[in-house]
Parts: structure tokens; C-alpha cells; sequence
């Protein structure tokens, strides 16, 4: 786990300047509220509020994150009013947080910007749970949420948009057979009756705290498709909030809300969460956990009572999501893995024939797709995890999966470096690359075959080692060769042993 944090690649710093610019924008909206004479509660609320503007704003063009931003407040704001006209009607508030529960999840069939606007309707209701909002803060709470949206967006699109020289890299849609709208209905459905369980059950364990087990319930929804991945992520979640929870023993108790050493630590906190969210959910729940316990020194009300209620009710959260994608409308990891695999190897042939035909004079350059099947092979990662986290005991299926990622990674690095080769415009044309793609055609198309069916595969043979090419195209088209007739092995299952039953 510290390795794939510290040692995670970080190509062109973007991770670190995500992480910089995020503590720069939260900075400036809290010290915007704090000149505009709000109230200590007005500048958390403020500084939350940017926290979400420039972590969960992810379209693909800068114009698309800024007419997002925009829209923030527009969904925001209603909803903090719901909140607070309803804090003292208990029924009636805890229907209508499921409501947003169910519509945040089913907002993301509009893609990125229903994602985000979603996340920050839910958190907005959350977070007048945290701060026990009521009707007569309002006024302070809307201008401090406009301002810190304005002060974040003035930030990441006017001081400091790096995004600008960055190619848009946009999410790749889920494979068909689940469809977006269908994926979002089922998740919308599951997150909905998880939260409900969660909300009960938090209620009957604390009546002051229990938002805490349905923002649980719907961070462990977020980004996954399958009950593998969900629960994985909630088991992340836990971990990290025990990690969370033992370094707030040791530094957020004794401070006990002292000024300077706690804006210090909500800096890094800040920092710690943009920065690990890419590579770890147990860092990043780690840094939430703690920004959390410093905030509640802030208000003084943090003790150790107080932690250990936090872990129960992410406990119960977290179980309320199991229980739903367990029960509910469940979706397997293999249907979701099979194809996530399916789409890369797709795209793997597509950038070998956009090589070639560049390679025989075609003008067009296969970038883009090289950066596409970066994308569909950090999905698959993600739905591969269930199988080759350390607690799964199916060891079989743990070897193959990782086979699986191996073999995916070599060809993934095979194009890189036939992708760059093609760019050289003194590459010249061999008739051998023409044979060779069309060997690579017909490996994947018996991979990805009807069923991935064992009868295809049978007929993809690793081919014989073949002397080093002098032509170094035609050296990584061998490679790549290689790869796919060698994920033949770990992709042939049988009936009842699929790469992955979860």
C-alpha cells in the first residue's frame, strides 16, 4: 500500500499538481469566507464546498469542467435548504436523503458532469448533518458556499489551469451488455436501499452521528460496477478509517482544536486526499478520516468516544453496502471483468492497424488510442482487484487474474513502442508488419470471441521464438503476437470456472 503511493508513476507531476492546487484553492475560499466575516461554521462549510468543487469536477474539456463548476451551486443550494427547513422533522428529513441518495447515483448516466453534480447535491445534505444546519444560518451558508465555488473556479481556471496544455482524457463509457442507463438504475436502486439500512442502523446506534453511515454507504458506491469491486472498496474504506482513527488518537485529540497546528495538519490532510485519490482508496479514507477529527476540534466537540462511534458507523455503513450489491439487483465481477478485458483487446488491435497503416504512409497518428487503452486497462484493474486482493482465498483465480494483468501490461507496452516508432517519420515500410498485424487481428478476434469460448481459444498457439527483428516495428508487433497468444491460457475457463466469481 505505501508503495503504490510513493512509488506510483506520476506522469507529468499531474497527480502533484492536483494535490497543490487543491490546497491553494481550499486555502483561498476559507480565507475569503473568514475576510467576509463569516462564522467558523460558514468557513468549513466554505472550505467544503471547494474541496468538492476541484475533486469531483472531471469532464474532459476545461470549458465542460467550468460550465460543471457553475452548475454546482444551482444543485447545491435547494438542497441545503431541504436540509435545513427539515432538521427537525426526523422522518421527513431522512426520506428526503435517501431521495438524493437514489437521485445522485442515477445523475451519473448523464456522464461526468451527473456525477458531479450528484456527489455535490449528496454532500451538501451531508454536510448539514455535520454541521446541524438550521433555517436561520442560511443566508451565511449560500454566501459562503457562491464564494468558495467562485474562489475555487477563479483558482483552477484562472491562476492555475494546467489542463489547458494537457490532451482531454475522457472516461471510457461501460461495455455494452450494461449499458449506462441500465448501470446507473441498478446502482441507483442498490446505493438507495444500502443507505436505508445504513441510516436505520446508524440511527439506533447514535441519533447525532448517523449521516456517518450513509456517507459510507455512498463513497463505497462511487466508482464501482461490480459486487467485487464494492466490496473491496468498502473493506478499503474501513481500513482506512481505523488507520484514520488511530493516528487521530495520537495527534488530533491532543490538540484539541489549538489553531496553527491544526490548519497545518488540514493542509496536508487537504493535500494527502487529491494527491493519493488516483492510487489508493485507504490513503486517501485515511486523510478523509483525519481532516474529519481535526474539523471536530475546530468545533470542540472531538474525544475519543467520538472516534470510536465514527468506526462503528462506517462499519455500518459499509455494510449496508455489501448487503446491497449482495442482495439487490447483484452484478458479478466476471460478467463486468469479461468485458472490461473484451474492450481492451479491442483497442489493443485497433492501435496495432492505426500503426501499420501509419507505418505504410497514412498521415494519422494512434495517440489517441494509446491513451484510450490506458484507460480501459486501469478499468480493468479495478475490476480484477476483488480477485487479487491478499484476502481472497480462491489462490487459483488470484494466480490467473494477475496473469491476466501481466500479459495485458506487456502488450499495452508493446504498443507504446510500436506507437512510437510509427511516429518517426524516417520509419520505414516493411511487408513482413502486414503479416504480422494480421496475425495480431486474428489472435484478438479469437480472444474476443463469442463467449470468449474455449473452442476459439483453443486455436491461438503461442507462437515459436522468433529471432530479434532488425526492423524494430516488426520486433514489437512480435511481442505483442506473444502476449495475446499467451493470455490465451489464463482466459480459457470452462464452464464454472470463470476467470472470476465474485
Amino acid at each position: 500500500m505505501r508503495k503504490r503511493v510513493f512509488v506510483a508513476p506520476d506522469p507529468g507531476r499531474v497527480r502533484l499538481r492536483f494535490a497543490a492546487r487543491a490546497v491553494l484553492g481550499i486555502a483561498s475560499a476559507v480565507v475569503v469566507c473568514g475576510l467576509a466575516g463569516h462564522s467558523l461554521v460558514g468557513a468549513v462549510t466554505g472550505g467544503l464546498a471547494a474541496l468538492l468543487a476541484l475533486f469531483t469536477v472531471t469532464d474532459a474539456t476545461v470549458r465542460g469542467q467550468a460550465l460543471t463548476t457553475a452548475l454546482l451551486p444551482a444543485v447545491g443550494l435547494p438542497v441545503l435548504a431541504v436540509a435545513a427547513e427539515l432538521h427537525d422533522h426526523p422522518v421527513a428529513r431522512d426520506l428526503s436523503f435517501l431521495a438524493v441518495v437514489g437521485a445522485g447515483v442515477y445523475a451519473r448516466r448523464w456522464g461526468p458532469r451527473g456525477h458531479s453534480l450528484g456527489v455535490f447535491a449528496f454532500m451538501t445534505f451531508f454536510v448539514a448533518q455535520f454541521l446541524h444546519a438550521t433555517t436561520d444560518r442560511l443566508p451565511e451558508l449560500y454566501a459562503a458556499v457562491v464564494l468558495s465555488v467562485l474562489t475555487a473556479a477563479a483558482v483552477r481556471f484562472g491562476l492555475w489551469c494546467y489542463e489547458r496544455r494537457l490532451p482531454p482524457a475522457t472516461a471510457p463509457a461501460p461495455p455494452g451488455g450494461t449499458g449506462l442507463a441500465r448501470v446507473t438504475t441498478r446502482q441507483a436502486i442498490q446505493a438507495t436501499a444500502g443507505a436505508g439500512f445504513a441510516l436505520v442502523v446508524g440511527q439506533l446506534v447514535s441519533g447525532q452521528r448517523w449521516y456517518w453511515a450513509v456517507g459510507a454507504t455512498w463513497w463505497i458506491f462511487v466508482n464501482t460496477t461490480s459486487r467485487g469491486e464494492t466490496l473491496v472498496r468498502g473493506f478499503r474504506r474501513v481500513l482506512g478509517t481505523m488507520i484514520g482513527i488511530g493516528l487521530g488518537l495520537l495527534v488530533a485529540v491532543p490538540l484539541d482544536g489549538a489553531g496553527l497546528p491544526t490548519a497545518v495538519l488540514l493542509t496536508a490532510c487537504v493535500f494527502g486526499i487529491f494527491y493519493t485519490a488516483a492510487v489508493s482508496y485507504t490513503w486517501m479514507m485515511l486523510c478523509v478520516t483525519l481532516l474529519a477529527e481535526l474539523l471536530y476540534g475546530l468545533l470542540g466537540v472531538l474525544d475519543p468516544a467520538l472516534l470510536a462511534l465514527r468506526l462503528a458507523e462506517t462499519g455500518i455503513g459499509a455494510l449496508g453496502a455489501v448487503l446491497a450489491v449482495l442482495f439487490v439487483l447483484p452484478v458479478t465481477t466476471h460478467t463486468v471483468t469479461d468485458a472490461w478485458i473484451r474492450r481492451a483487446l479491442r483497442c489493443v488491435h485497433a492501435c496495432t492497424a492505426e500503426a501499420a497503416a501509419r507505418l505504410a504512409g497514412s498521415a494519422s497518428a494512434p495517440v489517441s488510442r494509446v491513451a484510450e487503452l490506458e484507460l480501459l486497462l486501469g478499468r480493468v484493474r479495478l475490476s480484477v482487484a476483488p480477485l487479487v486482493h491478499p484476502l481472497n482465498p480462491m489462490l487459483g483465480r488470484k494466480r490467473r487474474a494477475r496473469r491476466v494483468l501481466a500479459l495485458l501490461d506487456d502488450c499495452a507496452r508493446e504498443i507504446r513502442g510500436l506507437v512510437a516508432v510509427a511516429a518517426d517519420p524516417e520509419a520505414s515500410h516493411d511487408a513482413r508488419l502486414t503479416a504480422a498485424c494480421r496475425r495480431v487481428e486474428a489472435a484478438v478476434e479469437a480472444l474476443v470471441g463469442d463467449g470468449l469460448s474455449v473452442a476459439a481459444r483453443d486455436h491461438v498457439t503461442v507462437p515459436a521464438p522468433r529471432p530479434p527483428a532488425a526492423e524494430p516495428a516488426l520486433a514489437h508487433l512480435h511481442g505483442l503476437e506473444r502476449a495475446l497468444a499467451e493470455l490465451a491460457l489464463p482466459l480459457r475457463t470452462r464452464s464454472g470456472s470463470p476467470l472470476v466469481r465474485a
